[in-house]
């Protein structure tokens, strides 16, 4: 019975004989309200020690933006524009252009660093779509990133340069019931 109390520990570190590559996730849908499951699986991956960012570009926060992200445990930054409103038009004021601007550039930087293992940009197909971020941009950032970042994003009607992309594609939809 002592042997099963007492496990052994190993003072070398593992090493795997192959490269991990990251993934490439698309969760898609035909409305916004689906980000609870991109969240909970954020949480459970840097609740085991997994450093994780999720970005939100559409969603204000006051006070927010690259410079306070909020820290959700020891692992995971969350981060939005720094605005007192959400973004739901493609007509934006300077200020405005120029805090998602700064919350993409900023995006780009961490995740070329490779501070991250999962970068989550929520809503991104929204800012594609709106014409504030420009798709060659997202193409050439995706193309760009360390081999070993998963990254997720979220959004209705996903650009089909980035489907073909991604290694994975969750299509959500709402069942309905009679």
């Amino acid at each position: 019975m002592i042997a099963q109390l007492e496990s052994p520990t190993l003072d070398t570190p593992c090493r795997l004989p192959y490269a991990v590559e990251g993934l490439l996730q698309v969760f898609t849908s035909s409305h916004r309200n689906f980000f609870t499951s991109v969240m909970a699986q954020a949480l459970r991956i840097s609740g085991q020690g997994t450093p994780v960012l999720v970005v939100q570009f559409l969603k204000g926060g006051i006070g927010q933006g690259p410079e306070a992200p909020v820290q959700l445990g020891q692992n995971l930054d969350w981060v939005r524009c720094d605005l007192p409103r959400c973004i739901d038009t493609p007509e934006l004021d300077e200020i405005e252009a120029g805090s998602l601007r700064k919350l993409w550039d900023y995006t780009q930087q961490v995740v070329s660093e490779g501070k991250y293992s999962l970068v989550v940009l929520d809503e991104l197909s929204v800012a594609i779509s709106f014409g504030l971020i420009p798709e060659a941009e997202v193409l050439e950032f995706l193309e760009k990133r360390p081999s070993h970042v998963d990254i997720i994003l979220t959004g209705p009607n996903m650009p089909q340069p980035i489907l073909e992309l991604a290694d994975q594609i969750t299509e959500i939809r709402r069942s309905h019931r009679p």
